[in-house]
């Protein structure tokens, strides 16, 4: 008789979603749930710290009890309970901490502690056609850009890494720059569809670096250069008006420039690492262009690209409760532990975590 797969309830905290999600260790996520903060940051023009974390306080109650409720579970059929521990804001990263420690101590159950990173890089393990190992990882998102050799669980190895702002914040900054609305870069690269990829010919920075890391700060000053030539001013203010067409083709020569240093570095560092499937995950990799360039590049040269689906690419509970339910189903040992005097490390390489 085969042991029945244990239940863990992952939670994720660790800037403006707050994300609840339980999963077995054999895979199946059984329920989750995510609210996102937009709404409330967007006067604001980006994420409130301070605010952030008083709302996730608020959420992890509702939010569990929507999970368990669609689960059809309880808290006492929960094994483990999991958390990230970091990279994050502080206060939004402890907020989820002590919730998730006082839980799990109320229950007599482990808590497993989840590097953010991780939980993105074994994300797309969760889609319906999930990659096998071993595979290269782009992770693209609003606070990290890194290339990675994946082996298997828990073996990873930086290839390389942005040197300045991650994809992301380039996306991010650059909207906010040129006037576009928050959150700036889905907006940005709703904009640039309707441009000209090839009217401003902004650097490729890094392109032909010889390594694997990355630089997008330079791109973004030249997109600042640029708006304000086209605005007819001499130094930047928050009021450069730029007309529609301009401001769409500037956008869409920006998205241009990032997508080809993201492809062709990651079908570098794909060919480098030998491996067949490149895989990508983090919000970026939500972005349509990087889909459709990644995915006819890697086709010519024989490597299968791996998307997690759009639910997955952002901030959410269910990474963060898989990822511990993998470890958890190879270190059934982690059942017997009971630390709950977990620190949160807002800044934090993956290979630290491991």
């Amino acid at each position: 008789m085969h042991a029945a797969p244990q239940l863990v309830l992952g939670f994720e905290s660790s800037c403006d979603e707050t994300g609840v999600a339980l999963c077995t260790t054999e895979g199946t996520i059984l329920g989750q749930a995510l609210h996102s903060q937009i709404a409330m940051h967007k006067d604001y023009g980006g994420v409130v710290p301070e605010l952030a974390s008083r709302d996730h306080i608020r959420r992890l109650i509702p939010l569990m009890n929507q999970v368990l409720a669609d689960s059809g579970k309880t808290l006492h059929d929960v094994d483990a309970v999991a958390v990230t521990t970091g990279p994050g804001l502080p206060g939004a990263l402890m907020a989820g901490n002590a919730f998730a420690t006082s839980l799990a101590m109320g229950l007599g159950k482990p808590v497993i502690p989840v590097h953010h990173l991780e939980g993105h890089l074994l994300s797309p393990l969760l889609s319906a056609n999930p990659p096998k190992f071993p595979f290269t990882a782009l992770l693209v998102s609003g606070g990290h850009s890194q290339l990675m050799a994946v082996e298997g669980l828990g073996q990873y190895t930086l290839l390389g890494e942005t040197l300045d702002d991650a994809a992301g914040e380039a996306f991010d900054k650059t909207a906010k720059m040129i006037g576009l609305p928050y959150p700036g870069g889905p907006a940005l690269s709703a904009l640039a569809e309707q441009g000209d990829p090839t009217r401003f010919k902004l650097p490729r920075p890094m392109l032909h670096s010889g390594n694997f890391d990355f630089s997008f700060s330079g791109l973004k000053t030249a997109v600042l250069t640029t708006a304000m030539k086209l605005a007819g001013v001499a130094q930047p203010t928050e009021t450069m008006v730029l007309n529609p067409q301009d401001k769409a083709d500037l956008c869409a020569s920006f998205q241009a420039a990032i997508v080809e240093v993201l492809v062709k570095k990651s079908i570098a560092a794909t060919r480098e690492s030998q491996h067949q499937r490149l895989v990508v995950a983090g919000g970026v990799g939500a972005n349509r262009l990087l889909r459709a360039q990644l995915t006819e590049a890697a086709s010519k040269r024989g490597i299968q690209v791996y998307f997690p689906e759009l639910s997955l690419c952002t901030d959410n509970g269910a990474m963060i409760a898989f990822a511990a339910a993998l470890r958890l189903k190879a270190n059934p040992s982690l059942l017997s532990q009971r630390n709950y005097s977990m620190q949160t490390r807002p800044r934090c390489p993956l290979q630290t975590a491991l």
